[in-house]
């Protein structure tokens, strides 16, 4: 139990904040158009960056999987979040279920597993 709440609580915490997110209908910052939606993809890139970052962690120390098995597997695991995620929004009022969005966020998630690559500590 307690690794559990160590390690795959934060990723269904950081899940669930990503999903009351997505039912928010019509989020808008009020900055100009292109502000807004730069600042929106690269918090789509951002938010799913580091909910890669947390399964890994859950993966690699929690269940002592190899480097790149836990890459392999976080990967799959936050990318298939992406599309529940969109389709998700899907449903949402004045919210779009959009495969760029997916795009963004697989970005996040490969830049993330990049960096968890290079940097194996």
């Amino acid at each position: 139990m307690i690794k559990f709440i160590k390690y795959w609580l934060p990723v269904l915490v950081w899940a669930g904040f990503i999903f009351y997110l997505s039912s928010r209908p019509g989020l808008n910052s009020g900055m100009e158009v292109f502000w807004d939606v730069f600042s929106r993809k690269l918090g789509h890139a951002a938010v799913f960056g580091f909910l890669f970052l947390l399964i890994f962690r859950a993966l690699r120390f929690g269940h002592k999987l190899d480097l790149k098995k836990a890459l392999i597997w976080s990967l799959i695991l936050a990318i298939g979040y992406a599309f529940f995620d969109e389709a998700h929004q899907y449903f949402v009022l004045e919210r779009q279920a959009r495969l760029k969005d997916v795009g963004m966020d697989s970005l996040g998630i490969a830049t993330a597993a990049c960096f968890k690559a290079l940097f194996k500590k």
